[in-house]
Protein backbone atom coordinates (compact mmCIF):
# COMPACT_ATOMS: atom_id res chain seq x y z
CA UNK A 1 0.00 0.00 0.00
CA UNK A 2 2.90 2.18 0.44
CA UNK A 3 4.31 2.04 -3.07
CA UNK A 4 0.85 2.74 -5.08
CA UNK A 5 1.71 6.07 -6.80
CA UNK A 6 5.41 4.47 -7.94
CA UNK A 7 3.43 0.76 -8.74
CA UNK A 8 0.59 3.42 -10.75
CA UNK A 9 3.45 5.02 -12.76
CA UNK A 10 4.85 1.62 -14.27
CA UNK A 11 4.56 1.75 -18.29
CA UNK A 12 1.82 -1.00 -18.42
CA UNK A 13 0.05 -1.16 -15.23
CA UNK A 14 -3.59 -0.49 -16.24
CA UNK A 15 -5.09 -0.86 -12.78
CA UNK A 16 -4.60 -1.52 -9.06
CA UNK A 17 -6.36 -4.30 -7.16
CA UNK A 18 -6.35 -4.49 -3.36
CA UNK A 19 -6.80 -7.81 -1.85
CA UNK A 20 -8.49 -6.54 1.81
CA UNK A 21 -8.11 -10.53 3.21
CA UNK A 22 -4.30 -10.21 2.38
CA UNK A 23 -4.39 -6.88 4.10
CA UNK A 24 -6.62 -7.83 6.93
CA UNK A 25 -3.58 -11.02 7.65
CA UNK A 26 -0.81 -8.32 7.29
CA UNK A 27 -2.15 -6.22 9.46
CA UNK A 28 -2.95 -8.58 12.32
CA UNK A 29 -6.57 -8.82 11.29
CA UNK A 30 -6.22 -12.26 10.00
CA UNK A 31 -9.90 -13.03 8.93
CA UNK A 32 -11.44 -9.87 9.72
CA UNK A 33 -11.13 -7.82 6.15
CA UNK A 34 -14.23 -5.91 7.13
CA UNK A 35 -12.08 -4.69 10.57
CA UNK A 36 -12.32 -0.96 10.75
CA UNK A 37 -8.22 -0.25 10.75
CA UNK A 38 -8.41 -2.42 7.47
CA UNK A 39 -11.38 -0.85 6.14
CA UNK A 40 -9.52 2.92 6.73
CA UNK A 41 -6.27 1.32 4.67
CA UNK A 42 -8.24 0.20 1.89
CA UNK A 43 -10.12 3.84 1.63
CA UNK A 44 -7.11 5.45 1.39
CA UNK A 45 -5.97 3.22 -1.10
CA UNK A 46 -8.59 3.44 -3.42
CA UNK A 47 -8.58 7.32 -3.46
CA UNK A 48 -4.56 7.19 -4.07
CA UNK A 49 -5.26 4.87 -6.76
CA UNK A 50 -8.20 6.71 -8.41
CA UNK A 51 -6.42 10.48 -7.66
CA UNK A 52 -3.14 8.38 -9.45
CA UNK A 53 -5.39 7.50 -12.66
CA UNK A 54 -5.65 4.55 -12.80
CA UNK A 55 -8.74 2.32 -12.30
CA UNK A 56 -8.86 0.65 -8.49
CA UNK A 57 -10.36 -2.79 -8.09
CA UNK A 58 -11.14 -5.32 -4.92
CA UNK A 59 -12.51 -8.44 -3.59
CA UNK A 60 -15.20 -8.96 -0.91
CA UNK A 61 -17.16 -11.11 -0.15
CA UNK A 62 -19.64 -8.95 1.82
CA UNK A 63 -22.06 -6.91 -0.25
CA UNK A 64 -22.39 -4.18 1.61
CA UNK A 65 -18.83 -3.56 1.56
CA UNK A 66 -19.24 -3.69 -2.22
CA UNK A 67 -21.53 -1.03 -2.77
CA UNK A 68 -19.59 0.77 -0.75
CA UNK A 69 -16.34 0.56 -2.68
CA UNK A 70 -18.39 1.31 -5.95
CA UNK A 71 -19.66 4.06 -4.26
CA UNK A 72 -15.93 5.26 -3.21
CA UNK A 73 -14.72 4.92 -7.23
CA UNK A 74 -13.85 1.29 -7.17
CA UNK A 75 -13.90 0.51 -10.88
CA UNK A 76 -13.90 -3.00 -10.80
CA UNK A 77 -15.30 -4.60 -7.52
CA UNK A 78 -15.13 -8.91 -7.41
CA UNK A 79 -18.02 -9.89 -5.44
CA UNK A 80 -17.34 -13.86 -5.32
CA UNK A 81 -14.87 -15.95 -5.97
CA UNK A 82 -14.79 -19.71 -7.23
CA UNK A 83 -14.71 -21.62 -3.60
CA UNK A 84 -17.51 -19.13 -2.35
CA UNK A 85 -19.96 -19.69 -5.32
CA UNK A 86 -19.06 -23.45 -5.74
CA UNK A 87 -20.57 -23.44 -1.82
CA UNK A 88 -23.57 -21.66 -2.06
CA UNK A 89 -24.52 -23.70 -5.36
CA UNK A 90 -23.71 -27.10 -3.64
CA UNK A 91 -25.67 -25.69 -0.41
CA UNK A 92 -28.77 -24.82 -2.98
CA UNK A 93 -28.76 -28.05 -4.29
CA UNK A 94 -28.65 -29.64 -0.22
CA UNK A 95 -31.32 -27.29 -0.07
CA UNK A 96 -33.18 -28.53 -2.65
CA UNK A 97 -32.49 -32.46 -2.79
CA UNK A 98 -32.40 -33.39 0.88
CA UNK A 99 -29.31 -34.74 2.21
CA UNK A 100 -30.23 -37.98 3.75
CA UNK A 101 -32.53 -39.68 6.17
CA UNK A 102 -36.19 -38.01 6.21
CA UNK A 103 -34.79 -35.76 3.18
CA UNK A 104 -35.87 -35.68 -0.35
CA UNK A 105 -32.96 -37.50 -1.90
CA UNK A 106 -30.32 -39.69 -0.77
CA UNK A 107 -27.71 -37.19 -0.32
CA UNK A 108 -25.57 -37.98 -3.75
Amino acid sequence: MGKIEEIAGVAGVDGIFIGPSDLAADMGHLGQPGALAVQKVVEAGIARIIDSGKPAGILTGDLALAQRYLDMGATFVAVGNDVSLLMQSARALRARFGGGAGGAGSGY
